[in-house]
């Protein structure tokens, strides 16, 4: 993708969800933290339909500890390792309460040493709960960082470093969300629904379908896959 194309191609974006949003459902930046933390591995549909049950019974880090192992996994069995999410949830309840008063850190380096959180956890919790314009590469946003000649690197981390280098301040807070929407729903892995892309135009990979003998650039699975 060409310098020049980028800005146009997260207006288009923009233009058509101005204020995307997580398809996790929370209602506070603890909900939103075990949210995503039960995440990965695993999409948002069962992770919402699991926290339905379990938020109501839990909604603070003090009420979880207090709700305890076997009724948290009661709660989360649909969600795919559900046994070491309970595990590590509990623990970083735990982290919560005795260092921060029940609150979520709000620095990358402290989210990180809690268990479970990875890099892709803790980009997300400050995207969405502190609004900093952070890059959580999922599997969606990998696909797109490298079909799309945004940003294409062989790991999760060089997609992050090359969003990062390359997005548009002003749409830097908004632009995971509408990557992981692109991803999600038109830029499909199996077959790109290029026909319906609002931003195929300025695509690498909609060029080559336009043009079949310019190479399209590679969508191999990372080499360390994202937490989700």
């Amino acid at each position: 993708m060409k310098k020049r194309d980028i800005p146009l191609f997260f207006a288009a974006l923009q233009a058509a969800n101005p204020e995307p949003k997580t398809e996790l459902e929370y209602q506070s930046h603890f909900e939103l933290l075990a949210a995503v933390l039960l995440s990965a591995q695993a999409t948002d549909v069962s992770v919402n339909k699991a926290t339905r049950v379990l938020f109501p019974q839990a909604r603070t880090p003090q009420a979880m500890l207090e709700l305890g192992l076997d009724r948290l996994q009661e709660a989360i069995q649909s969600i795919g390792l559900y046994r070491t999410k309970a595990r590590n949830l509990l623990a970083t309840c735990q982290i919560l309460v005795d260092r921060y008063g029940g609150d979520i850190p709000r620095t990358r380096e402290e989210l990180e040493q809690l268990p479970g959180v990875g890099r892709k956890t803790a980009n997300v919790v400050l995207n969405v709960a502190f609004g900093e314009p952070t890059m959580a590469v999922d599997t969606h946003i990998f696909r797109v960082g490298n079909r799309t000649g945004l940003a294409p690197g062989k790991t999760p981390l060089e997609v992050e470093r090359g969003l990062l280098a390359r997005v548009p301040n002003e749409y830097a807070v908004h632009a995971h969300h509408w990557l992981i929407l692109l991803g999600r729903y038109v830029c499909q892995a199996r077959k790109p629904r290029c026909e319906e892309c609002l931003v195929s135009q300025w695509c690498d990979w909609g060029q080559q379908q336009r043009h079949p003998k310019v190479s399209a650039p590679s969508t191999q699975s990372p080499a360390h896959s994202p937490d989700r």
